[in-house]
Order: C-alpha cells, then sequence, then structure tokens
C-alpha cells in the first residue's frame, strides 16, 4: 500500500506515516474530530498527504448511490483542484454498524455496501483520480474492498485497534487533539424529545404562538417583544451558569433540560425566529458567557418536538455560531447541518455553512457584534461589510436577490396548524438580518475572487451535500421572521 502522511496542520510538527489499511481505519476519527457512524467519508490524497475531506450519510436507498457517489467526487476532486491542484488519488471509507450486532453482522454490512464502494471508486476514476483504498468499517472491524489477500485481509475482518497505544494516538494525545464520540452521540444534544413529555412542550408552543403571534399582528413594537425574549433569555443563562456541572454531556443536557420550563422554553423559541432577536442573541458568543449560551440553544433545539420542528434552525443556526466562535468547528458543522436539515431555505444557517467550508475567519462577525452591544443604535450594515473587506453596496439588492426563493412579505395564520402561524416580525423587519447580509455579501466577495467557485466539499464534520431522498418537507407560508 502507498504510504500516506498527516499534514503538520493536524499533529503539529509531528509526521505521522501510515503503511496500512489498519493505520487509515484508526486515523479516520483524528482526521474528523469524531468518530463517524452510518457515513461515507472521502479524503483526497496529494503527493502522499492528507487533503481535503467530504462526509454525507449513507443513502438508505440504494437508487440514491449513483447520484450521491458522483456529487461526492465532483465535490470533492472540483474543491480541491481550486485549493491545492488535482489530487493524485482517493482513499474511501464506508462506516456503518449492524442495527442488530451479532456474529457476521460486520462482513453482512460490507457485502452489502460493496457496490456502494464501487459507484465511489468509478465516479472519482471518471474525474482522473483513482481510488487507492477503499474500506468498510462496522462493528469495530474493517475490510478492503481493493485487496483480495486473505492473508491481510480474512474474510472476517481485521480489528481496529481501539486501545490508544498506536503511534496515531499516542502523537494525537501528545499534540492535544481530541476525538468526540460517535456521529449519533453529538447530534442526539441537539435532536428534539421523543419523551412523553413532548405532549407538554407541543401545548407551551401552541400557547406561547396564541400569545406571541397576536401581539405582533395587532402593532406591538418589535423591540418590546424583543426585550422580552432576551432577558427571558438572560434570566435562563443565568440560572445555567449557578447549576453545578456534570462530567457526562448528556447527563449536563438532562440536568439544563429540567431547568428550563415549558413555557420558558416556548417563548423563547418562538421569540428568536424574529431575525433581529437572533442576531442580538448571537451577541452572546464569547467566554463564559458563550459556553452559557450555547447550552441555552441546545435545549431549546431539543424542545423544538412535533410540528414545530422547522422552528429549530433557529437555535441550531445559533448553537453552530457560537460553537465556531467558541473554536468548536466540529460541534458546529454538525448544528448548521442539522439546521438545514429542519429548514433547507434558512438564510443564516446556510450562509453561516458556507462561511464555514469557505474558511472564513468568524472574528470580523465578532467584531461588528460586539460593536452592536456597545451601541445598540449603531448601523451596523455599512460597517459589517467594511470590517469583512467588502464594498458598502456589495450586500445590497432585495432579499429576493440574496436568498433565492425568500418571502418578505408578512405571514398570517392559516388555520390551526402551528407551522403556519406568523413568527415575530413586522413592517420595519428587513428581508435579511444584519449578520445574514454580511455573510452573504462576504462570500459573494470570496467567489468573485477566485474562478470555478460555487462546488466545494464539506471539511471534516461539515455539512456535505443533502442526501437525495424520496420524502420532501411541505412547504410552509414564509413569513418576515424566517431566516
Amino acid at each position: 500500500m502507498t504510504n500516506h502522511s498527516e499534514p503538520a496542520g493536524m499533529t503539529g510538527e509531528a509526521k505521522i506515516t501510515l503503511r496500512t489499511a489498519g493505520e487509515l481505519a484508526e486515523a479516520l476519527p483524528y482526521l474528523l474530530g469524531f468518530r463517524p457512524d452510518d457515513s461515507i467519508v472521502l479524503v483526497a490524497l496529494h503527493k502522499g498527504r492528507f487533503g481535503g475531506r467530504v462526509r454525507l450519510g449513507i443513502p438508505e436507498r440504494t437508487e440514491d448511490w449513483q447520484a450521491v457517489a458522483r456529487q461526492m467526487a465532483q465535490c470533492l476532486i472540483g474543491e480541491c483542484e481550486r485549493r491545492d491542484g488535482h489530487p493524485d488519488s482517493v482513499v474511501a471509507f464506508l462506516c456503518q454498524d449492524a442495527p442488530t450486532p451479532g456474529l457476521g453482522a460486520g462482513r453482512q454490512i460490507m457485502q452489502r455496501l460493496r457496490p456502494l464502494a464501487q459507484l465511489l471508486r468509478t465516479e472519482c476514476g471518471g474525474l482522473d483520480v483513482p481510488v487507492t483504498e477503499a474500506l468498510c468499517l462496522s462493528e469495530g472491524r474493517y475490510w478492503s474492498y481493493c485487496c483480495a489477500r486473505a492473508e491481510c485481509c480474512p474474510v472476517e475482518g481485521n480489528a481496529i485497534a481501539t486501545d490508544g497505544t498506536s503511534v496515531m494516538a499516542a502523537t494525537a494525545a501528545f499534540a492535544g487533539i481530541q476525538v468526540r464520540g460517535s456521529l449519533g452521540r453529538m447530534r442526539a444534544r441537539l435532536v428534539p424529545w421523543e419523551t412523553a413529555l413532548v405532549a407538554d412542550q407541543t401545548r407551551a408552543l401552541d400557547a406561547a404562538a396564541m400569545e406571541l403571534v397576536p401581539r405582533i399582528l395587532d402593532g406591538t413594537p418589535r423591540k418590546e417583544v424583543e426585550a422580552e425574549t432576551l432577558d427571558l433569555a438572560r434570566l435562563v443563562m443565568r440560572r445555567l451558569a449557578d447549576a453545578p456541572g456534570a462530567a457526562d454531556v448528556l447527563a449536563a443536557d438532562l440536568k439544563d433540560d429540567e431547568l428550563l420550563a415549558h413555557d420558558e422554553a416556548a417563548s423563547l423559541i418562538l421569540g428568536i425566529q424574529d431575525r433581529l432577536t437572533r442576531d442580538r442573541a448571537a451577541e452572546w458568543m464569547e467566554g463564559e458567557e458563550g459556553l452559557h449560551a450555547l447550552r441555552l440553544w441546545r435545549a431549546l433545539a431539543r424542545r423544538c418536538v412535533g410540528p414545530y420542528g422547522e422552528y429549530a434552525a433557529a437555535p441550531l443556526a445559533l448553537v453552530g455560531w457560537v460553537a465556531w466562535s467558541l473554536g468548536d468547528t466540529v460541534e458546529a458543522d454538525q448544528a448548521l447541518e442539522m439546521a438545514l436539515s429542519a429548514d433547507p431555505r434558512y438564510v443564516f444557517a446556510r450562509l453561516l455553512n458556507e462561511a464555514r467550508a469557505d474558511g472564513l475567519d468568524p472574528e470580523p462577525v465578532r467584531r461588528i457584534l460586539r460593536a452592536k452591544r456597545t451601541d445598540p443604535d449603531l448601523d451596523t450594515d455599512l460597517d459589517l461589510d467594511t470590517d469583512l473587506g467588502l464594498d458598502p453596496d456589495s450586500a445590497s439588492g432585495t432579499p429576493a436577490e440574496v436568498a433565492e426563493g425568500e418571502a418578505t412579505s408578512a405571514g398570517g395564520v392559516d388555520g390551526p396548524r402551528p407551522s403556519a402561524v406568523a413568527v415575530p416580525g413586522g413592517a420595519a423587519d428587513p428581508g435579511m438580518s444584519r449578520a445574514a447580509r454580511g455573510l452573504e455579501a462576504a462570500l459573494r466577495r470570496r467567489g468573485e475572487r477566485r474562478p470555478g467557485a460555487g462546488t466545494r466539499p464539506a471539511r471534516a464534520g461539515a455539512r456535505a451535500p443533502r442526501r437525495p431522498t424520496e420524502f420532501r418537507r411541505p412547504r410552509r407560508q414564509r413569513s418576515r421572521g424566517d431566516g
């Protein structure tokens, strides 16, 4: 097997040479920052060194495999050519555990995914990039689709080293690289409840919508609702800050849930649907305050239950923003992917996701949010564009021009369905928030500076191309509060 070296950017000055399929399988979590499950991962190689990478969930329908393989290959290789030149080769990983573990379960998974591995090899080869290794990782074992020698690749597979004593593990520990748990465990912190409390939370959301929406439609100043939302959020954040922590993250999340009442969660979820209120909440992005805000946004994402699933886009986008601002790109990428799954048209999440993948620095946005916090009356539109190095007019235009298909007319109540209820907004509410306009302008200018921009790979853990699916969520009426 060709030797592969991890670049110094991952492990400081150390250089790690991976010579076997087993070492590649062990290295994957260190490349991504978490342990992928139910995932396709493609990693580009440039002169033996790891380059760009993309990850996507394995589609359930085999009919979707070819489209996904083509999309991932084009995404990875196209962006590599723009950044680092044409890659020499690709390593493919198919990671999936059996629903019911048992003897031979991993081998069955490997056999079922073999056509998908072949499609990945064909699509990459069609772009003049060979797949030098394709591995299936299942039930703690790995199989190579590129090697048929029984002496190194037995039919029962080889065990993946997990004792932490390998050169890869030792070097990663020395460099301070931490590997999260599985992808499923990470997402469990952000998915809506599926417990007996769902009914109570749904009733609270219904009540909050019936109380809050009429106030907006009757002419209550938007600033009044914004102030109430932010005051309540600060109160809950202080409560979370005073609570003792827990070592296990899921136990900590359960404690946070106990500290947030159903009616409080409902009022906050409805309140941050207003894009300007959400932008004010995004000011809590640094230090201890940022950590407490992150706990609150996670808790609110878990409360977007039942028919309010699309409302999770706002708290999930805030999770993504604050995590990115605090330097946790792994959680940021997962939260933004989930936000776009909740509402693919949510502008703020889409722009944050593109900014993350395009390598933008969050500091210019942080700087403008700090200035806005110091002087709430500051006109930050021009300042945000200036600090990002943009022309003042580059972010101008109607909401329809900067956000495809974004409706800006005030929504009304369309029957009893909660997803059709208008969310906070008003006549003065712009089509896009300050943060969204600034990010959109930054991405537009970045695209103008590099030829062929538009297709890009998801970075480690970032949102990859959306999974083809036979299900399409019915569109709900758009309102000024969305985006």
